[in-house]
């Protein structure tokens, strides 16, 4: 099987994946609202480049709240039209999604930039949309929990709370993907954008079920890649829109 995370626009590197014959697991993000590195992206497109890269140095620098006052001021007194305007134009990502998907055997959960319901219903018929779902593939258990932890606000955010109990549903798996990381520092640390996204409870998870292998992105330049916790094997398998690589897991 092949693994993707943090696909954020990348619609023909995707495409190339998908055509490979392999079952295809994507981890989340298949929108680019904003690349950090470069500021490009649907919000971009909508309120300004320059906006846009204010807000990622501020961010960079943990300076969150003083982030979220720049896009309030960019956005005030025309908050509708830039929903609408963003919306129109996750819906043109995603239509790209489905045709670079199409014909592939691909399970896709979402992550916290994606607008689930969204997502769902533009994904082909060869592609099954997973979330708190079990699914045999290849011989392995796979446990697929969608969402990312609380930050910004955006559709694909979920509690700590739904996330416990999305967790608590997939039972014993012998594969873990989800779109964020566990709570341990050197995976859930991002060295460019700034932040910490590591997830309690799916570290939690990790030490009572001690699942194989645990999948997952979200953190784009984390400080590692790759961790060992008891007897999991815990593994970034992002930042498909910068690297154009899946993970293969044999």
């Amino acid at each position: 099987m092949l693994l993707v995370a943090d696909v954020h626009g990348a619609a023909a590197a995707l495409e190339r994946v998908a055509s490979l014959g392999q079952p295809l697991l994507v981890l989340g993000d298949l929108v680019n609202l904003i690349d950090y590195r470069s500021g490009e992206g649907i919000v971009a497109d909508v309120v300004g480049l320059e906006t846009v890269l204010r807000i990622s140095e501020l961010r960079s620098r943990g300076l969150h709240d003083e982030a979220t006052g720049v896009w309030i001021d960019s956005v005030e007194g025309r908050e509708a039209d830039v929903r609408s305007a963003v919306g129109q134009g996750m819906r043109s990502q995603y239509e790209r999604m489905r045709s670079a998907l199409d014909g592939a055997e691909a399970y896709v959960m979402y992550g916290n930039v994606d607008r689930p319901d969204m997502l769902r219903e533009h994904l082909p018929t060869s592609a099954r949309f997973v979330d708190a779902d079990v699914v045999e593939i290849g011989g392995w258990i796979v446990g697929f929990v969608g969402g990312g932890m609380p930050r910004l606000g955006t559709a694909g955010e979920i509690s700590s709370t739904e996330m416990a109990e999305k967790l608590e549903r997939i039972g014993d798996v012998d594969i873990l993907c989800t779109h964020v990381p566990p709570a341990i520092e050197a995976l859930g640390r991002d060295v460019v954008g700034g932040g910490f996204k590591g997830s309690v409870e799916v570290l939690d998870y990790i030490d009572r079920v001690q699942p194989k292998f645990h999948f997952f992105g979200d953190v784009h330049q984390p400080q590692a890649t790759r961790w060992h916790r008891g007897t999991t094997t815990c593994r970034n398998v992002g930042y498909f829109r910068a690297t154009g690589r899946p993970h293969e897991h044999v």
